[in-house]
């Protein structure tokens, strides 16, 4: 039965020993005469000795070991190159599986008694006072005895398999999120998965990874860049273009208006009105874009007047009704206030109509939002121009809104079917430093396009409308800040996507933020409810470490009591007059596996990883060296220029797994 106390904190006793029969092994061996032995006695006794200081001498070491690597402060760094990679599984660092033991060590090492094992060495306070450089492992912070109750650490793996569950990783700032988010993306690039980044930020170094990660992959060709910060360099694309029903339209556009109290009724309006203007457009053979529900939602009746020209050419009961419209003669006063104060041409369109009891579900759609009186009508859309004047303001308007007429632009258009059905690399920087709002609306409605792309995948399988058959791909998104980017579509995406071969990995600070973004606590729980792994970098905020420590259960932990007592004896025929005992009691009790105080210490560059079904792990993340990487770009104009000299001369080539479906070099 082993010990139940390790004592690993104590000093390394076992050096004496191993000392003395080092000493001994030598003697024995140089003069065995002195002990009345033969050299053949001598050498066997000498061979006992030596082992038992090797034994001895290994068991001191390791008790130097442990205690040197409480306070051992550590910086994981790998070249791209070395970065270990497999198609099976995710790697997420160098670490341990974490149990009972290591709490028990945890508590120990952070008892009064062993706080002076914790700080540097005399040797090392010494070595820091001659140091011309600062050290390359300074500015980690944190508690290094957190990793350090475990010396032996191995790679630490997580099965693709459980991606597809989804992936939350939390951190404060300058943690290493982000670095982290670098080592996934680098993997799932790797692998050959279709990989989508959303960078609210815009963080250069992530895109330059990223980049840099495609060529070395060889998929350069399948990388697409939009980004609003940089729009003369990005790929352009429609937020509302692509759509399987018509109403998602106006799901994507109302859906960022406030719904709360009385804007709840005009949020319902804007829908119904967004929606009428999608269908009129479709039906003209036109892609609805942010530039023309803007235009008609300031005044809509240059849509109503081509609509309802398109609907009365194709009309047969309406033959002939340019000649009947144009000899019309209509009393303004004799009709609903509304009309009153429309233009004569919508005017005398829809009284033609309803004199010749024609119907058209679109056209009388868009008839009845003539009978508002203009100024009440521009109240009741008043919450809707606000959002797209942000969206069609300067040189945004050109990225959202692309002109597909215009042959002078070489920046390619680009949707999300296409992303997918190519197996490209697509990133995505909103710079939301520059401009939150418009940031927030391009992810929002990003989110719900993508949402809609895996509703079509799950039902129709990959590859729809192309010839043959396409197989099915992982389709990995990566949504740093995710709190900025979040909104009610994020919901089904969480929850249904995965059949699509969707899995998300979302990266944010603080559990806080997301509810204050979603506005509903308990929305916010089932989207968490959603991540299956949770990874938890150092965090501020005991909320959000609570998250991780309220699913771990209970550990019983071991500690000794002292206990002394003394007893008298009123007998005179006993010798002794009184009795003591001494003893050392062990006793346990229980305590939780984590605190949130464990996670508010973490060193950067280090966390908890929920894995495997609710295991445990420790580990340390490879922080990836740019210095060294030969296929890093220099700058985002580097870019910029190889991604503009592919798209003016586009060529296709067949992959390897299906040469009957073309990637596009360059977009």
């Amino acid at each position: 039965m082993a010990y139940p106390l390790e004592a690993r904190l104590r000093p390394a006793y076992e050096l004496r020993s191993a000392l003395a029969s080092g000493i001994a092994t030598n003697v024995v061996l140089a003069t065995p005469s002195t002990f009345l032995l033969t050299p053949g006695h001598a050498l066997v006794l000498g061979g006992v000795l030596l082992c038992h200081c090797i034994w001895r001498g290994t068991a001191g070491l390791e008790v130097l070991r442990y205690r040197s690597n409480l306070r051992r402060q550590r910086r994981y760094v790998v070249t791209a190159v070395d970065l270990p990679y497999s198609a099976e599984r995710l790697f997420l660092g160098r670490g341990f599986r974490w149990d009972q033991r290591h709490t028990q060590r945890l508590i120990e090492s952070r008892l009064p008694e062993n706080q002076h094992l914790l700080g540097p060495s005399a040797l090392g306070r010494m070595a820091a006072l001659f140091q011309d450089e600062p050290d390359a492992n300074a500015g980690i912070g944190g508690d290094p005895a957190i990793h350090g109750v475990e010396p032996a650490e191995s790679n630490i793996w997580m099965d693709i398999s459980d991606r597809v569950g989804h992936t939350l990783v939390l951190g404060t700032t300058r943690v290493g999120k982000t670095r982290l988010a670098e080592v996934l993306i680098s993997q799932d690039i790797r692998r050959g998965e279709v990989v989508i980044v959303f960078d609210p930020k815009g963080d250069i170094d992530l895109l330059r990874r990223v980049y840099a990660e495609a060529r070395r992959a060889g998929r350069e060709g399948e990388f697409f860049m939009f980004h609003l910060g940089h729009p003369e360099l990005s790929a352009r694309y429609n937020p509302v273009g692509s759509f399987s029903r018509i109403t998602e339209v106006a799901t994507r556009i109302a859906g960022q208006l406030p719904s709360e109290g009385q804007s709840a009724a005009f949020k319902e309006f804007v829908w119904r009105f967004v929606n009428v203007m999608a269908r009129a457009l479709v039906a003209l053979g036109r892609k609805p874009d942010y530039e023309q529900i803007n235009r008609y939602a300031s005044n809509v009746e240059p849509l109503l007047n081509d609509y309802f020209e398109h609907w009365l050419d194709r009309e047969p009961a309406a033959a002939g009704w340019r000649a009947e419209v144009e000899s019309m003669a209509i009393d303004k006063k004799s009709l609903d206030k509304g009309l009153q104060s429309r233009g004569f041409r919508a005017v005398t369109l829809v009284e033609y109509v309803r004199r010749k009891k024609l119907y058209d579900p679109i056209g009388n759609a868009l008839a009845s939002t003539l009978n508002y009186e203009k100024s009440y009508f521009d109240k009741l859309v008043a919450s809707l121009l606000p959002l797209m004047e942000k969206l069609t303001t300067g040189r945004t308007a050109a990225l959202l809104s692309p002109d597909f007429n215009d042959v002078t632009d070489w920046r390619p258009v680009f949707d999300w079917s296409s992303v997918i059905n190519l197996g490209g690399i697509a990133y995505v920087g909103l710079d939301a430093l520059s401009d939150y709002e418009v940031a927030a609306a391009v992810g929002n409605s990003m989110f719900a396009d993508l949402t809609s792309v895996a509703g079509s995948l799950y039902k129709f399988g990959a590859g729809r409308g192309l010839p043959g058959e396409t197989l099915p791909r992982r389709i990995s998104i990566h949504a740093d800040e995710f709190n900025e980017l979040i909104g009610d579509e994020f919901i089904p995406l969480l929850n249904k996507a995965g059949g699509a071969g969707f899995q998300v990995t979302a990266y944010t600070q603080t559990w806080s933020d997301v509810e204050a973004r979603i506005g509903s606590k308990a929305k916010a729980g089932q989207i968490a409810g959603n991540f299956n792994t949770l990874i938890m970098l150092r965090v501020k905020e005991i909320a959000t470490a609570e998250l991780l420590t309220s699913q771990l259960p209970e550990v019983r932990i071991v500690s000794t009591v002292a206990s002394s007592s003394v007893s008298d004896t009123n007998d005179p025929g006993e010798f002794a007059d009184f009795a003591s005992r001494n003893e050392d009691r062990i006793t346990t009790e229980s305590a939780p596996m984590l605190s949130p105080s464990d996670l508010v210490q973490l060193p950067k560059g280090q966390a908890f990883a929920l894995i495997h079904g609710g295991q445990l792990h420790k580990i340390r993340m490879p922080l990836p060296d740019a210095g060294h990487d030969p296929l890093m770009p220099a700058s985002l104009e580097a870019i910029g220029a190889e991604i503009s000299g592919r798209a003016v001369r586009p060529t296709f080539r067949a992959t390897d797994d299906d040469p009957r479906v073309g990637k596009a070099i360059g977009f």
